[in-house]
C-alpha cells in the first residue's frame, strides 16, 4: 500500500514514528528542507515526481498518497 510507503519516509525524514495518515506535515515540524528531502525521497523509492505545489496542497500521508496514486507511477 502505497500509504505505507509515504508513512515509512515521512517518519524517517522528520525523524519520528507514529505518523497517522491525517496528521499534517506542518504541525509535525515539517519544513522546506524537509519537504526536498521528502520529495527526492518520493522520487528515487516509488518513482514518483511530485512537484512541490503538490507537496503543499496535499499535507497529508492520505493526501499526498492520493495523489501519487493518482498519478500511477509507483514503482513495487
Amino acid at each position: 500500500m502505497i500509504a505505507d510507503r509515504v508513512r515509512a519516509i515521512w517518519c524517517r525524514e522528520l525523524g519520528q514514528d507514529g505518523i497517522s495518515d491525517d496528521d499534517d506535515f506542518f504541525a509535525l515540524g515539517g519544513q522546506s528542507l524537509i519537504m526536498v528531502n521528502i520529495q527526492g525521497a518520493f522520487l528515487d523509492e516509488l518513482g514518483a515526481e511530485v512537484p512541490m505545489d503538490q507537496m503543499f496542497r496535499n499535507s497529508t500521508v492520505a493526501s499526498i498518497s492520493a495523489y501519487i496514486e493518482s498519478q500511477g507511477a509507483v514503482a513495487p
